[in-house]
């Protein structure tokens, strides 16, 4: 399922734009009577970072064909929607219909849209669902739009982090996921442009750069003799690179191979995010799962004593009791998970568990509290191992940052954004380590 986390309807804040530059060769895409010649446009997103990549290439889209991001008030919005929980099509609904009475159309793009356009379905008429594969959607909603003759010059993105998405598309099939029916079957971009665009982000000043998939574990370019382990050593000797990091990997895909790529990638960031979704090995079959919590635990101690690692669980699944969430609790503290993202099991249609829902709403609240609050006690600690110790933190915002290993930092207000600061630990707070 990997790291599937839903915010309700998150902007793409990432510009200032640079100035138009006029074009002397006109664009003939067409255009919607309904939209200004130059329209002005927002994007917002629900879901995971690779819901946030798709959102940026429709922002990129619409910026090269001459329109203006707007992040109130404008002609168009894009809600790139989630549906990997009832509860994530529900925000992803509300999302459009807030977007609806603000915006003169809305394209509703995604996941959601592609698995349960019906629940969009009674929305006011400038509302589009596009179910469209994550490729072709930016084009289609641009050309929907309708270019002008004019063309974005290329712009300096505000933010020092950028995610570049290197694979699409799940082949597992775990009984409760939906993914693979809204994304398809696993496919890989070239290793060349994935590291050209590495090079892009670069020199537009983004210092770190995350390397996402829907299962990053399965990245292959075969002509080029590419898998992870060598993307991530090529992709960390960027020049100008400061930090490298993965989303969301499978532990299967969590190899001596890999682990040797990150240690030796001087770049590489000492995290790792790994969906365990159970700790019982009978509700893992049932999922199904490709590994044991054994498996599991085997290949995540080589990294305990130096990574931070974190992960995924569904909480309330058709086939676990209370002794199989008490495992569940047991191999999070014994495979030392810093924070886990909590999922109450929640029946996707399409999916082999689809008829499947036995355990109480109240007992999946119950086991989902229970679960969050070991979580946040074992992330605090980690945060107060960090007390004494230098780090150095990419500051990605007035105030706040993160270390090597992915863990939030205060710093003082006056550190610039973008700056790789030196720190030392002095103590911790709600929100992160207090830098000194």
């Amino acid at each position: 399922m990997g790291s599937k986390s839903c915010s309700s309807g998150r902007p793409v804040t990432h510009p200032s734009t640079s100035r138009l530059s006029c074009s002397s060769r006109p664009c003939s895409a067409r255009k919607l009577s309904t939209i200004p010649r130059m329209a002005t446009f927002s994007v917002r997103f629900l879901g995971c970072k690779v819901s946030h990549v798709d959102a940026h290439a429709v922002r990129e889209s619409l910026l090269a064909d001459g329109h203006e991001e707007r992040h109130s008030d404008a002609d168009v919005a894009v809600v790139n929607t989630c549906c990997v929980t009832h509860e994530a099509v529900a925000k992803s609904r509300k999302e459009a219909a807030r977007a609806a009475r603000t915006h003169g159309r809305v394209y509703v793009t995604g996941c959601g849209a592609n698995l349960a356009g019906d629940a969009f379905a009674g929305l006011p008429d400038n509302v589009v669902v596009v179910a469209r594969r994550s490729e072709e959607t930016p084009r289609f909603v641009a050309g929907d739009v309708g270019a002008i003759g004019c063309v974005q010059a290329e712009a300096r993105l505000d933010r020092v982090r950028a995610f570049v998405k290197v694979q699409d598309g799940c082949s597992f099939s775990c009984r409760f996921c939906v993914i693979p029916l809204v994304r398809g079957a696993s496919r890989s971009r070239a290793a060349e442009a994935v590291l050209g665009e590495i090079r892009r982000r670069v020199a537009q000043g983004h210092r770190e750069v995350v390397l996402t998939g829907i299962n990053l574990g399965c990245y292959r370019d075969r002509p080029a003799g590419y898998r992870l382990p060598r993307l991530v050593r090529e992709a960390g000797a960027t020049p100008g690179l400061e930090r490298l990091r993965l989303s969301s990997i499978e532990i299967n895909h969590v190899d001596d191979e890999l682990v040797r790529a990150l240690r030796e990638t001087p770049t590489a960031s000492r995290h790792l995010h790994v969906p365990l979704q159970s700790g019982d090995d009978g509700v893992l079959r049932a999922m199904g799962r490709r590994y044991s919590v054994r498996t599991y635990l085997r290949r995540l101690e080589p990294l305990r004593e130096d990574f931070n690692l974190t992960s995924d669980v569904i909480v309330g699944f058709p086939a676990e009791d209370e002794a199989a969430f008490e495992s569940t609790l047991g191999v999070v503290a014994e495979a030392g998970l810093t924070k886990v993202h909590v999922f109450p099991y929640s029946p996707r249609p399409g999916t082999g568990t689809a008829a499947e829902d036995p355990v109480p709403p109240q007992v999946k609240k119950e086991r989902s509290a229970r679960l969050r609050a070991a979580s946040h006690d074992a992330c605090l600690a980690h945060w107060r191992s960090k007390i004494g110790r230098d780090d150095l933190v990419l500051v990605d915002r007035p105030g706040r940052g993160y270390g090597d290993d992915y863990s939030p930092w205060l710093v003082p207000d006056s550190a610039p954004v973008g700056e790789l600061l030196g720190v030392r630990g002095v103590g911790i707070a709600e929100e992160g380590i207090l830098a000194a």
